[in-house]
């Protein structure tokens, strides 16, 4: 990251909105993303109530894109704050009384749950190596391609999810394994594709 080159910015966490978010998803059965695997240690999902499935997908598709990339989701209405979340649920104020009156039960157990597994990140994988981990992928890069790596923003959350991998979250944001994070060879080589199609 010279003066005058190109610059890139990888941010990193196991955010608690993100962890609250996808706790959601399984309590409620909502399959999108499809091809992301489940947290680990979230129970089942609930019997199913008389909300419309489809519409709830839809509200917390919405509600998703809003928490992963703010910027690039904003609500066209103001958001409210969903009490006991601990701030970490916000609703467009229009649309989406079925996902509230869903997640209403869930929030003591949701917040639990993000909190204990972003300490558990914090602890394990947020050590401040993160920049290290990421400037050896893209050195990599350059070597392959023989030119500097484009300048370029990358989100990565860091999940207790049940596979190991990578996954595109939002048009900036991968989720990562939480074990495969820990694992420098193998996320060298899990987060090259990444790097190699921004970078």
């Amino acid at each position: 990251m010279a003066a005058g080159g190109p610059e890139w910015v990888v941010r990193e966490d196991a955010g608690l909105p993100v962890l609250v978010a996808l706790y959601l998803r399984q309590v409620l059965d909502v399959r999108y993303p499809e091809e992301l695997p489940h947290l680990r240690g979230v129970p089942a999902s609930a019997t199913a109530d008389s909300t419309d499935p489809g519409t709830l997908e839809q509200q917390w598709r919405a509600y998703w894109e809003m928490t992963v990339e703010p910027q690039a989701h904003p609500s066209p209405v103001p958001l409210e704050l969903i009490g006991g979340y601990d701030m970490l649920v916000a609703l467009p104020t229009e649309g989406f009384a079925e996902l509230q009156a869903a997640i209403a039960p869930y929030g003591e157990e949701a917040v639990a749950y993000a909190r204990r597994e972003n300490e558990r990140y914090r602890a394990h994988v947020g050590t401040g190596a993160s920049y290290r981990a990421y400037a050896s992928a893209i050195a990599q890069h350059e070597r392959h391609t023989g030119r500097r790596a484009h300048s370029f923003e990358l989100n990565v959350q860091v999940l207790p999810l049940t596979q190991r991998g990578v996954w595109w979250i939002g048009a900036l944001t991968v989720a990562v394994t939480d074990g495969l994070r820990g694992d420098v060879v193998a996320f060298d080589a899990a987060i090259a594709p990444v790097i190699a199609d921004i970078a």
